[in-house]
């Protein structure tokens, strides 16, 4: 059940100065109000005394929302959650006419006010290692804010910059510009701002409590140059090149998400292997036996994301009415957030390489693993964008664009609702570029085709232009359109619903092993296995020990992060409108429109937990051996679609 409601307004001034200066002056307020929560069937008595059931993960990801070997239960993560945001905003722009210049300077103000109940888990969350465990009633891991308080967050942003717009020959324009960015930090308005202090790589047990949630502000100057031109290559308007260059930064003032789960006012407890039976939480009492706190915190010095952009176009006339564009599109992103886990054990290397843990216990064992955000992530997308246009005198437009794209980072979403086809947190946080691969949002090949045709009948048109009035008042004014979008599918990551490597993250953002002797077909594409789940292990470690022999350790698979890729999209919409005119100042409009005409399936991401359960490991003797578990039933099995079926609407509008 969700609520939104949002409030704006504005006033602007402008004074004309002179015909060559201009000044534009803005305030403005807004106010937007969220409160989502989540329902079940269920009347009974949740975990936490007066609330409901809270959500149920049954081998898979103990992320917000995260993978599950089936679908899951109970309510969502971020059931009970509101927030106020107030903005308060300020700008100034000059506009001055100087001979060949076009001289644009500006500051920008604005002061954020969120208040904020957005602690996750107020219901709790219980993840199962698997179906048998969760009808024994056995819970893996249970997590809960039992006291959730509201929080006042508060920032101050500004900007400043100036621009250039130069005529430097009649066929060439040059646009140059400079501007900064600063803000104040993160704070709270009644100094509750909490977080967690790092001293050489692990967290300490009490978090900090201040004014400011930052030990150290890095945006407090933040440049960022542009400049662009745009080229009439042989004077005669039919070739064009354009091409720009930037510096971007994306201001942290949303880091009120994971702040709101923070220790001592929502303090996130969690506690593993416990039965379901005894899970009772009453706030205000001490928490059942063996509960930790599960930290959620950001980096204390954390960094203001950044993009380089970069773009290069040539526009040619290639017939009357006719154009194609072609272009390259590039970025490269620094700075970006990951989400990690922040508090492992100790990592041991194999001779080969591998990474195992000899010893389960965290870096700091007062505390459970962790929930952090740091600016460690790094992206890079490269794009050819083909675009044509043709418009033919019979009152027929067309156009088409084509995307070849590639998208790679170490990391595309800080939660993992956000990028349901990928996990959200680092395989493994000493080494995030073990995550490098395609993004979430990588869709190599983009089409989109659409045209739009005046039908030759009635009065003045080809063909029934003779036709009495009445008849022409049916047979003309007839429009029909149609898109037809094509695109190659997400990525995503096979995925494995235990922890392999005994680190304690049971998030599970591990990935398994490519099965070496696997030789099928990798995408046999149907909804009940869109991919072939034999082509992957279980990943395992030999390493000596000082008796002569081996021991086996679970280990971090070898297959890539967002190494398959998910269903494609086909979709043809298709629309008629006609236009008429009663009298001179009175006409009707009627349309018809129909989306996904062809009622084309599109499927969504399959499941991705291949293994649900870990593997066996015997001793015999000296000798260890393993013998892997069941594939999971439901691994690459499709059960949602990503669009509607047909969908059909009709709709008239009286026009006076």
């Amino acid at each position: 059940n969700e609520s939104l409601r949002e409030q704006v307004v504005s006033v602007q001034e402008q004074h004309v100065f002179s015909p060559s200066l201009l000044n534009t002056a803005r305030f403005g307020y807004s106010r937007a109000s969220f409160f989502f929560t989540g329902y079940t069937p269920l009347e009974e008595t949740g975990w936490v005394t007066g609330k409901q059931i809270g959500a149920i993960v049954i081998s898979g990801s103990t992320a917000s929302n995260g993978a599950s070997q089936i679908t899951q239960a109970g309510t969502n993560v971020g059931s009970n959650n509101k927030t106020s945001r107030n903005l308060f905003t300020e700008d100034d722009h000059i506009y001055w006419s100087k001979g060949r210049h076009q001289i644009e300077a500006g500051g920008w103000l604005e002061r954020v006010q969120s208040n904020d109940l957005l602690a996750q888990n107020q219901f709790g969350q219980a993840s199962f290692s698997n179906l048998k465990t969760f009808l024994q009633g056995t819970v893996a891991t249970f997590t809960v804010v039992p006291s959730p308080t509201e929080l006042g967050w508060r920032s101050l942003e500004g900007a400043a910059f100036i621009e250039d717009v130069v005529k430097v020959t009649p066929r060439l324009e040059v646009r140059a510009g400079f501007r900064a960015e600063s803000t104040n930090g993160w704070n709270e308005a009644q100094a509750r701002a909490s977080n967690y202090s790092i001293v050489n790589g692990v967290l300490q047990t009490t978090p900090l409590v201040g004014g400011s949630a930052l030990s150290t502000n890095r945006a407090k100057f933040l440049p960022a140059p542009r400049v662009g031109f745009a080229w009439d290559v042989w004077g005669n308007g039919k070739t064009a090149v354009r091409g720009g260059f930037g510096v971007y930064h994306g201001l942290l003032d949303t880091l009120d998400y994971r702040l709101n789960q923070t220790a001592p006012y929502n303090t996130s407890e969690s506690i593993k292997s416990i039965a379901l039976s005894n899970l009772s939480i009453t706030p205000g009492t001490p928490p059942p036996a063996g509960t930790k706190v599960s930290p959620s915190n950001v980096q204390p010095d954390i960094a203001t994301p950044a993009v380089l952009t970069w773009s290069l176009r040539i526009e040619q006339q290639v017939a009357p009415r006719t154009t194609l564009t072609a272009g390259y599109v590039g970025s490269h992103s620094y700075h970006q957030i990951l989400s990690e886990d922040m508090n492992e054990p100790t990592p041991q290397y194999a001779p080969n390489g591998d990474i195992y843990y000899p010893s389960t216990a965290l870096a700091n064992p007062s505390l459970a693993n962790s929930t952090s955000w740091v600016s460690q992530g790094v992206g890079l997308y490269n794009a050819l964008e083909v675009d044509a246009r043709r418009t033919f005198g019979n009152g027929f437009q067309f156009r088409g664009n084509y995307t070849y794209s590639k998208n790679l980072d170490d990391g595309s979403a800080w939660n993992t609702s956000v990028s349901d086809n990928t996990p959200a947190f680092v395989e493994f946080p000493l080494n995030p570029r073990l995550d490098w691969g395609p993004a979430a949002t990588d869709v190599r090949h983009s089409a989109s085709i659409n045209g739009s045709w005046e039908l030759p009948f009635g009065t003045q048109k080809r063909f029934l232009n003779h036709v009495s009035r009445p008849a022409d008042f049916v047979v003309s004014g007839w429009t029909a359109s149609g898109i037809l979008a094509l695109q190659t599918g997400f990525p995503l990551s096979p995925q494995l619903g235990y922890n392999p490597p005994g680190n304690g993250d049971t998030r599970n953002p591990i990935r398994p092993s490519w099965n070496p002797n696997f030789n099928g077909d990798l995408y046999p594409r149907k909804p009940g296995q869109y991919f072939n789940p034999n082509a992957f292990i279980q990943p395992t470690v030999s390493v000596p020990n000082s008796s002569g022999g081996n021991t086996i350790y679970g280990t971090y698979g070898n297959v890539s992060r967002d190494s398959l890729v998910g269903p494609g999209l086909s979709q043809l919409d298709f629309s008629l409108v006609k236009n008429s005119r009663i009298t001179e100042r009175i006409g009707l409009q009627f349309r018809a429109e129909f989306f996904n005409i062809l009622n084309h399936t599109n499927f969504l991401t399959p499941n991705e937990v291949v293994y649900s359960l870990a593997p066996t490991i015997a001793t015999t003797g000296n000798v260890q051996t393993v013998t892997p578990s069941s594939i999971s039933p439901t691994a690459g099995v499709v059960t949602a679609t990503s669009t509607t079926s047909r969908q059909v609407q009709f709709g008239a509008k009286f026009q006076f």
